[in-house]
């Protein structure tokens, strides 16, 4: 599926014989079931270096950039062997130094790069604020909207807290698609975070309780909208040495959203009867920047490539990179993969692609692997924490400022948490995290849940708090 990520951002691995076996194969769902992609600008027979610095300098001719047309062939030579560009005569002395630099410098990119990237951090943010905003909230705006009774009420309550999640998975997934297609990805991120910069507010101002499931109702479109772009975006303009790293950055930036939402319950905590109000509200904030700050992002290299504007799509990177060879090195190496990719894909409207994540076999092993791992983490009651904690230790016998504060430390032991997997995860793997963290979050959820049970009167404080605390 071509809206899933950059070209370039795809396991490609050094075999050469099954990327021979894809030039052989005339079958188009044979061809797509491979599972290994080579660099064919290095394995093919057919791209020699005559032929590449040919076929990239008619490259930049067919598409309006004649004034380019020697960096490229340049460039070309430098994506066919990336390790090896020292040995190309053909680049000028700051290309190379350039070229030295990235490698030995494996963060280093202009200021448009991380501002871009800083953005994309902030929307990783909005979505955990927007999650933690009713945590405080949940403490008295059934009081205030009148749902405070059990049975019916209790069941409208959670309905609201959870109808983010619902709509963010049902609907705004699904429309994805179509709005990156027409309006980009930088348009899509503005209209998303304009959607989550008015339905906070629109919370906060609620009067009854069919308003706020309203508003948050058309918030979890946004959510899943803006979910399923900005990490693609971050994945197209990031260099792909770091591509992975920004992967658990998203997540580092989602627990430092839950975090700032619990700092905001507790900075708004003495408000009196608008407390509620200003905690939903407050969720406002990551995306207003994020709508205000994604205007002066450039648009995906990608996107522009994949609709033919080939020209504007490498003005984008340039702006992207630290020196044009590595823009021009990087805009056609993707542009060549992009092309595999439409030959052994075929593309396609979005219901084929959308019959291809079940009926293509490695694209349906993709997604049933996420799916699992996904299900398993949202059913595995973590979320129920962070929506209702001050709830829960508020039951366990704290008073609701100092329910507040334990949120608050629950936020931050999140942020500290995943500081670690950013390190662990290239050197201990996906699998080998999943496997070692699911069975204590089970029993110690387990154990809070529990606790809750202990209704006994003589029981101390600690015993019923304790578990929830651990």
């Amino acid at each position: 599926m071509d809206e899933k990520g950059s070209p370039d951002s795809y396991p490609y691995a050094h075999n050469e014989k099954s990327a021979v076996e894809a030039e052989r194969v005339p079958d188009r769902r044979a061809s797509v079931a491979l599972n290994v992609v080579e660099n064919p600008l290095k394995v093919r027979l057919a791209f020699t270096p005559e032929q590449t610095v040919k076929d990239a300098r008619a490259f930049a001719e067919q598409y309006g950039m004649p004034e380019h047309v020697d960096l490229f062939g340049r460039a070309a030579l430098v994506a066919r062997d990336p390790d090896r560009f020292d040995m190309i005569d053909s680049l000028h002395e700051d290309e190379r130094q350039a070229l030295e630099y990235e490698r030995d410098h494996k963060w280093h990119g202009p200021f448009m790069l991380w501002y871009s990237i800083s953005l994309c951090a902030i929307g990783a943010a909005t979505q955990g604020w927007d999650q933690t905003g009713s945590n405080g909230a949940n403490l008295s705006f059934h009081e205030a909207l009148g749902i405070n009774g059990v049975g019916r009420d209790e069941w409208i309550v959670g309905s609201i807290n959870a109808i983010i999640f619902l709509t963010a998975g049902l609907i705004g997934a699904f429309i994805v698609d179509p709005l990156n297609y027409y309006l980009g990805r930088r348009g899509e991120i503005f209209l998303t975070a304009a959607c989550l910069t008015a339905t906070p507010i629109g919370s906060g101002f609620a009067n009854t309780w069919q308003g706020l499931f309203a508003a948050r109702f058309v918030m979890g479109i946004g959510i899943g909208a803006k979910n399923a772009t900005v990490p693609i975006y971050s994945a197209e303009m990031a260099p792909h040495r770091i591509r992975g790293a920004l992967v658990m950055f998203w997540q580092l930036w989602v627990v430092a959203g839950i975090f700032l939402g619990f700092c905001a319950n507790v900075i708004v905590k003495d408000t009196g009867d608008i407390s509620w109000r200003l905690q939903l509200g407050s969720a406002f904030i990551p995306s207003f920047l994020l709508m205000i700050g994604i205007y002066f992002c450039p648009e995906s290299p990608r996107w522009l490539m994949k609709h033919g504007k080939q020209a504007k799509g490498f003005r984008s990177m340039n702006r992207l990179r630290a020196n044009p060879i590595i823009a021009a090195r990087d805009y056609y190496y993707s542009n060549v993969i992009y092309a595999e990719e439409v030959k052994l894909g075929g593309g396609g409207n979005y219901f084929i692609r959308l019959w291809e994540c079940f009926a293509v076999p490695r694209i349906r092993r993709s997604n049933y692997g996420a799916s699992t791992v996904m299900i398993a983490q949202q059913m595995c009651g973590i979320n129920i924490i962070s929506f209702y904690s001050s709830t829960i230790f508020v039951e366990a016998g704290y008073t609701e400022v100092e329910a507040l504060y334990a949120s608050l430390g629950y936020g931050a032991i999140q942020v500290l948490a995943t500081i670690p997997t950013l390190f662990l995860i290239d050197t201990k793997g996906r699998r080998t995290l999943t496997l070692a963290t699911f069975p204590f979050m089970c029993i110690f959820l387990l154990a809070a849940g529990l606790s809750l049970l202990n209704n006994d009167p003589s029981a101390s404080r600690g015993a019923r708090i304790g578990p929830v605390v651990l």
